[in-house]
């Protein structure tokens, strides 16, 4: 996946709404092969003083999520894929630890 803007709500964050449903937001991600996919924020976590969410494909709810580093610039929200194989590895960690709380 790459590097995206999302545009347009008022709430401080450039992303698109559907508004069927109030509180979710969705992201249009594009991938390595051009292909669009609604995606939806399902959580946010922090790591070494760095944001980051899991999104979770809207339509193929079975998929397995993808994390994106939050990254802000000029007050608006950017999603970032992580090229860095040990950042990676450390938020993946980081990720299934909270995870595991969260099962138990």
């Amino acid at each position: 996946m790459s590097e995206h803007k999302h545009e347009g709500c008022g709430c401080g964050h450039d992303h698109d709404h559907d508004h069927e449903h109030e509180h979710e937001a969705v992201f249009l991600v594009t991938d390595d092969e051009g292909k669009e996919h609604e995606m939806v924020m399902v959580f946010q976590f922090e790591s070494e003083d760095q944001a980051y969410a899991v999104l979770l494909d809207r339509n193929d709810p079975e998929a397995d999520g993808i994390i994106f580093r939050i990254e802000e610039e000029n007050e608006e929200a950017f999603l970032v894929s992580i090229e860095d194989d040990e950042e990676w590895q450390r938020v993946v960690a980081v990720y299934n630890d909270l995870a595991a709380q969260e099962a138990e």
